[in-house]
């Protein structure tokens, strides 16, 4: 019955819910919670710096901080014990280092914490949130990737790695839970001013442009949500697949440094 509301067009609620954002005292995860706030819905945001959080709560005091680490475990589980009322989780907290694989000498920190952050965190965070998930009558999950974990750029290959890792469990997760009351969204980010991308690339959108943009496709239940020149790289990508490895790697007018996040 839940299966046929799905693809019957039944929509996620965009108030009334408990909303959780890992990452959400800066960039993307500011910009969603602003978004979600307007909209009347409560909302939790993580994040590692406690001094970036409390500036959040003293512009918005109704919003709930916590101080979690997303690559910390017993944060994860602290956090799904305690805001068990939660029914809409977003995994947006996220780190990317750029270097020569071969030549960093601190590649093994480096590594383990972008997998801890990107990847391993959200998937945990989900997997200790599902069963108050399923709970509840109308719940979603949304997962913040990457349009670099569709095409790889030359300069961060553990990142895209990560995210190339969470988009292909996206897509995997989506389909275990079409049975259930859980919809799992991904927002597919081009290159957006924030603070990880300070220095690096033209063209940059805001955070709030893409949430603008993410909020219109997520109040019409569109899961897969590849955001402004995103579309234009899953296009290539798709037709000219060596087209796209060119421009990412950097061979056609180093463009691959205005595209994605």
């Amino acid at each position: 019955m839940l299966k046929e509301k799905r693809r019957g067009g039944f929509k996620m609620k965009t108030n009334g819910n408990v909303v959780l954002i890992t990452g959400g005292s800066a960039g993307i995860g500011h910009a969603l919670a602003e978004k979600f706030l307007q909209a009347n819905n409560k909302v939790i945001i993580t994040g590692r710096n406690e001094e970036k959080l409390l500036e959040v709560k003293e512009k918005y005091h109704e919003i709930i901080i916590e101080a979690a680490d997303s690559s910390n475990e017993s944060d994860l589980t602290m956090l799904a014990e305690k805001y068990q009322d939660v029914n809409i989780l977003i995994n947006n907290a996220g780190v990317q280092y750029n270097y020569v694989f071969n030549e960093e000498n601190d590649a093994p920190a480096l590594i383990k914490d972008e997998f801890s952050i990107n990847l391993i965190g959200p998937l945990l965070l989900i997997k200790y949130f599902l069963p108050n998930l399923i709970s509840k009558k109308e719940a979603a999950i949304i997962n913040v990737s990457s349009g670099l974990g569709l095409v790889p750029k030359q300069s961060a290959p553990v990142y895209c790695a990560s995210k190339a890792g969470l988009h292909m469990f996206s897509k995997s997760l989506r389909y275990q839970l079409e049975s259930t009351n859980i919809k799992l969204f991904e927002i597919i980010p081009p290159l957006v001013d924030t603070k990880m991308t300070e220095g690096r690339g033209k063209g940059k959108i805001t955070a709030e442009q893409l949430t603008d943009e993410f909020w219109r496709s997520f109040k019409k239940d569109k899961y897969e949500i590849q955001i402004g020149k995103v579309k234009l790289l899953h296009q290539i990508n798709r037709f000219l697949p060596a087209l796209a490895e060119k421009i990412m790697k950097g061979e056609l007018y180093k463009t691959e440094k205005n595209l994605v996040r």
